[in-house]
């Protein structure tokens, strides 16, 4: 996938070395940004191996809505890092998208009270009743949680957008592992558009991401080069089933013609 390379080389050829809190540098850009047309298939990294599998997981959790990864950790191991020996997250993304707090005054009684909001819920209903609408945000930054949280969201809001039949979806990330993280994250939302398109009766449209510190760790450099000299293939096709969203399982997503170069090992920075 050409917008992943040309990233990559981006970065590598204008970025800054920077320290933060891993204890591994980075190359670090402000503010990448790229756009990939859903309509030319399925943009899942063809120039090393993606786990496709775990993608697919981890997006079926952030719907649950869980806050916690004690089902999710019977299928991948992504998340166990960050969260407790109970398996409790604090940052858990889909506990945002399907249950934020709102606290609202309670005109009776004049105090606050916390009331949770499917923010994917109430997207829905507005691309059903007013798809023109402006305000189709979902965030996932709480600002109390960020405070404490061992790793706060790094991709923290996006918005869908319909531009005549086709539903856009754009990301903002403030902090973006280019070669571990960003992979895995054009795969997770555009999977995710392309179910929503579906569910509201739209054809997918672009996958746009911001990428606020756009990071390559030092330790990741020889890899990436490595992709940098591979040709990237055709993209594989992806087919999900005609079920309402909440309802779709793992079992109702197929990955078609995926083709890609061997894998690259990338050691996570924690």
């Amino acid at each position: 996938m050409r917008e992943y390379l040309d990233l990559v080389q981006r970065v590598l050829q204008n970025g800054q070395r920077k320290s933060n809190r891993t204890g591994v540098d980075t190359i670090s850009c402000f503010a990448e940004h790229y756009a990939i047309d859903l309509s030319k298939g399925y943009p899942l990294v063809t120039t090393k191996r993606v786990n496709f599998k775990a993608v697919l997981h981890e997006v079926l959790w952030y719907l649950s809505g869980e806050d916690h990864i004690r089902n999710l950790r019977k299928h991948t191991k992504i998340w166990d890092a960050w969260a407790d020996e109970a398996g409790n997250l604090e940052t858990a993304y889909g506990r945002y998208w399907r249950r934020f707090p709102s606290a609202q005054v309670n005109p009776a009684t004049g105090h606050y009270e916390v009331k949770e909001i499917d923010q994917l819920g109430e997207v829905l209903n507005l691309l059903r009743t007013n798809p023109n609408s402006r305000r189709m945000v979902i965030s996932a930054w709480e600002p109390g949680n960020a405070l404490f949280s061992k790793l706060p969201p790094c991709h923290y809001t996006f918005a869908f957008n319909v531009q005549g039949d086709r539903l856009n979806c754009h990301l903002t990330q403030r902090s973006g592992d280019i070669a571990i993280g960003i992979p895995f994250n054009i795969a997770a939302y555009s999977l995710l558009t392309m179910a929503v398109a579906q569910e509201t009766g739209f054809k997918p449209g672009f996958f746009s991401h911001t990428i606020i510190d756009a990071h390559i760790y030092v330790n990741h450099l020889e890899g990436l080069k490595v992709q940098l000299q591979r040709t990237p293939k055709p993209l594989p096709t992806l087919t999900i089933a005609r079920k309402p969203l909440d309802t779709l399982e793992f079992e109702d997503f197929e990955l078609q013609g995926y083709v890609s170069d061997e894998p690259i090992k990338f050691e996570v920075a924690v």
